[in-house]
């Protein structure tokens, strides 16, 4: 018995010493093999609720009563109803439907806070559906510029039973095919669940939207990826809900025959010698898409010394097969020629994607 007293007595002394050593060691100790950078403070980004952290969207609409809806990526709102967006940060930029920029609309405001930006658009109608973009701008000095990884964007349907199609301002509406590049006919709806369908006029048939040769995005329209020249006429777009079926605005899809370049440029005097007191017309012509502006800028012997007339005008002509290209020319015209006005006539033609130089020599007879 006493054996057994004398090993319980040093188990017991054992147990006790351990106890010790572990309440020796400080709390505040634990976990000393963490790095920590000396003297910098680290932001950590919290991850929220629903597990998107980060890239979760700071673009919010102010409902009623001080209440807040973080947008996601479509929305869908009543018309006539004022609009208020939020963006968190002290230096934001906007983007909106061109459409209210285009009419300087007066009922688009934007305010900038410490906290947040406010876009306010009083009364919307169908016609302010579109795509809603924030983000925040990052300046260092005077360069500033956008902050792509916080940038945030809703497209918001203002949703109109008598206005299915985003109202255009035109009624008959140009769309261009490229064979570089896709096409799209903007039939754009204000209901995101509208059945909608596109039709040529002439022979009349519903063009179905494949997914190959051509798909259906709400936001944007009917994209044809690869345009044909199959693909010209005269079509327009029917949308369907429960209500009675409406029609939009017509488009005439037009294939283009000139690719993206600088400008083809021709220049001829007519005619090509003269004498004293003739007349002289020196034109300049360009061959070009269809949508894209020309200017011209000429030099001549007789310049600040003899006046002149220029004339400039377009016009769209069908080349080849089913091709549409844009001939705009500059008339220069001078009258009663004297010796002055001999010598090289230069006519530079310019468009957003490039120059071109040509001359030619008025000679006399």
């Amino acid at each position: 018995m006493n054996l057994w007293a004398v090993l319980c007595l040093s188990l017991l002394v054992v147990e006790l010493q351990n106890g010790v050593c572990q309440q020796v060691k400080p709390i505040k100790d634990r976990g000393e093999n963490r790095i920590r950078p000396a003297g910098k403070r680290v932001k950590v980004w919290s991850t929220l609720k629903d597990g998107r952290g980060r890239s979760q969207s700071l673009l919010t609409q102010v409902l009623d009563k001080g209440r807040f809806l973080r947008l996601g990526q479509s929305t869908t709102l009543t018309p006539g109803k004022n609009m208020e967006l939020r963006c968190k940060g002290n230096n934001i930029g906007w983007s909106y439907p061109t459409y209210l920029d285009t009419y300087n609309s007066s009922r688009l405001s934007i305010k900038q806070s410490d906290k947040y930006s406010q876009l306010i658009l009083t009364s919307p109608s169908a016609a302010d559906t579109g795509a809603y973009s924030c983000w925040v701008i990052i300046c260092d000095g005077t360069e500033c510029e956008k902050d792509h990884d916080r940038t945030y964007v809703s497209y918001i349907y203002f949703t109109d039973k008598d206005n299915l199609f985003v109202p255009s301002a035109v009624h008959f509406e140009i769309v261009y095919l490229r064979p570089d590049q896709p096409a799209v006919v903007p039939c754009r709806v204000t209901e995101p669940q509208a059945k909608t369908s596109l039709h040529r006029e002439v022979p009349p048939e519903e063009i179905t939207a494949n997914g190959t040769l051509m798909t259906y995005d709400p936001t944007k329209g009917f994209i044809l990826p690869n345009p044909r020249p199959e693909d010209q006429g005269v079509f327009y777009c029917k949308a369907v809900t429960t209500d009675t079926p409406q029609i939009s605005t017509k488009f005439q899809l037009l294939y283009v025959e000139v690719p993206s370049g600088p400008p083809f440029v021709s220049l001829k005097a007519s005619p090509d010698s003269v004498r004293g007191g003739d007349n002289i017309n020196v034109t300049c012509t360009v061959l070009g898409e269809p949508d894209v502006d020309m200017s011209f800028t000429w030099s001549y012997p007789g310049q600040d010394y003899r006046p002149v007339h220029i004339q400039t005008s377009w016009r769209l002509v069908n080349r080849g097969l089913g091709y549409t290209t844009r001939i705009t020319q500059s008339i220069l015209t001078v009258e009663d020629m004297e010796t002055i006005d001999f010598g090289d006539y230069i006519c530079k033609a310019k468009s957003k994607h490039g120059e071109t130089v040509v001359a030619t020599t008025v000679i006399s007879k």
